[in-house]
């Protein structure tokens, strides 16, 4: 009789206090897409819904910050804070498929996504948009917001948009991408043992 492999569901939760934000996370990476996004910046709650339900993570974001000066500080700390927890929650990395890719369209705009759960982080983001504001949002900031995550998450991240004309649809379709190819990386392959890696560590 084969026994079916146990897992535990991985979740983690972080943190950060400083004079300018205070974040707290909590993120469930086997989870079922729930969320409850309150950052106080619409467009970003729109896009970290989109991140959690496209990626089945069950994903709690509370964040206050100084958005009278500006959206800056709030959402590169948000950055920084998931990529902690999710270091957090990865732990050693057992088992995890560490590779994912994803192409996802949305009516005229096409975007790729690719994520290596290495240890190293990089960022190579190739998005042109049309105009960067969609009212007052500067959607500029989504790139700062990206180098702090993957900074603290440590990993390798390629976001390119192929072509597109809608600022909304381009910065949808790349968080959408993410999340499945986020989705990818993390999940448990039951044909990897240790982690997949010939140095024996990431």
């Amino acid at each position: 009789m084969v026994m079916s492999q146990q897992f535990i569901p991985r979740s983690a939760s972080q943190e950060r206090n400083t004079s300018e934000t205070a974040i707290q996370i909590t993120w469930g990476l086997d989870g079922e897409g729930r969320t409850d996004i309150r950052t106080s910046i619409p467009f970003l709650d729109h896009m970290l819904n989109l991140f959690g339900k496209h990626g089945f993570f069950d994903l709690t974001v509370q964040a206050k910050g100084d958005i009278e000066i500006d959206d800056h500080h709030t959402i590169e700390d948000v950055g920084i804070v998931l990529g902690q927890v999710l270091t957090q929650a990865l732990g050693d990395k057992q088992g995890i498929a560490r590779f994912g890719f994803a192409s996802v369209p949305l009516d005229e705009t096409l975007a790729q996504v690719t994520v290596d759960l290495s240890g190293r982080p990089y960022l190579v983001y190739q998005v042109e948009l049309p105009t960067r504001y969609i009212k007052s949002f500067d959607l500029g900031l989504f790139e700062d917001f990206f180098q702090a995550f993957v900074n603290h998450g440590a990993f390798n991240l390629h976001v390119t948009v192929q072509y597109g004309k809608n600022p909304h649809h381009m910065m949808e379709a790349v968080f959408k991408a993410f999340a499945k190819a986020m989705d990818q990386a993390i999940r448990r392959d039951g044909r990897v043992r240790g982690v997949l890696s010939t140095k024996g560590a990431l």
